[in-house]
């Protein structure tokens, strides 16, 4: 069965088209105006297996936050619109990332229910812009529309970081990688991880 995703959202300050194959093999094409975000969902891409199409404008030149925001609930809907009714897979996923000298943990309940808690990021880099492109505090952003619009329970920790780019790199692989975990199929379950029969 194809676990393929598209979707396609235009508001006056984006205009956003989002394809994702949830059993691909982390080919990506990825432009978003965004250099640094490029980066990161180039990453999310590669290390959560996922084959990933996104094309991407918005007002950049006023401000980044809404063309990462926007592509961040173009990402999640096609995440949820790729899992259909979510029968076969794990559920349940987590991982731990090291990048040099930071630590990012997550885990991810593909749950239905969509809440993010997001922990650890210093707050001395809270006003600063990773590339010259990219706000530190959009990943956090990226995250609760990531979870909201997927429909995920989604639990993100930075336990040790110093350099900004290391720690949002390290978050972004920690949440591919979980999500790959949570979402393959299980070969000893039958049906939808779930007692209540739905998720």
């Amino acid at each position: 069965m194809s676990r393929v995703g598209k979707v396609d959202r235009t508001t006056r300050e984006s205009s956003i088209s989002v394809q994702l194959d949830l059993d691909g093999t982390g080919q990506v094409e990825i432009d978003t105006g965004v250099p640094f975000y490029d980066h990161m969902l180039t990453a999310f891409g590669v290390h959560g297996s996922l084959d990933l199409k996104v094309q991407a404008t918005g007002d950049v030149h006023i401000d980044a936050h809404h063309t990462v925001e926007d592509t961040a609930i173009v990402l999640g809907q096609a995440l949820r619109q790729a899992l259909g009714d979510k029968s076969g897979i794990r559920r349940f996923g987590d991982a731990w990332i090291p990048m040099d000298e930071t630590l990012a943990h997550a885990a991810i309940d593909v749950s239905g229910r969509p809440y993010c808690v997001h922990l650890g990021e210093p707050e001395q880099f809270n006003s600063f812009t990773i590339g010259g492109n990219y706000p530190f505090v959009l990943t956090r952003h990226v995250f609760d529309s990531l979870s909201f619009h997927a429909q995920i329970a989604l639990h993100v920790r930075v336990l040790h970081g110093r350099d900004p780019h290391h720690i949002a790199e390290a978050e972004y692989k920690a949440v591919a990688r979980a999500l790959r975990a949570a979402t393959e199929p299980d070969p000893r379950a039958g049906g939808i991880p779930s007692t209540k029969g739905v998720l």
